[in-house]
């Protein structure tokens, strides 16, 4: 799985707002874990978040993009905001 991957598994699943997917996983070369996957980052704003806690949030991200393990993805850094909380307002 890449950033392309996870981006589009989102966009289909959490219509989101705002979308970034960064691949951090040059930054992790040497690292243990790198031998097994990729490390990336999400920020990611949805109505879908709304009312949710941080835990609900990333289990939808986590559905979205189903078992990470099989896929090569060792580390998922995830920022879900509702679209209140990404202007302020929350």
């Amino acid at each position: 799985m890449n950033a392309k991957d996870i981006e589009s598994r989102l966009r289909t699943a959490l219509a989101p707002e705002r979308l970034e997917v960064h691949d951090d996983s040059a930054a992790h070369i040497g690292h243990a874990g790198a031998r097994e996957g990729g490390h990336f980052t999400v920020r990611i704003t949805s109505v879908r978040f709304t009312g949710l806690t941080r835990v609900a949030r990333h289990r939808l991200v986590y559905h979205a993009l189903g078992p990470l393990g099989p896929q090569r993805v060792h580390a998922l850094a995830i920022d879900a905001r509702s679209p209140e909380e990404d202007r302020g307002g929350a």
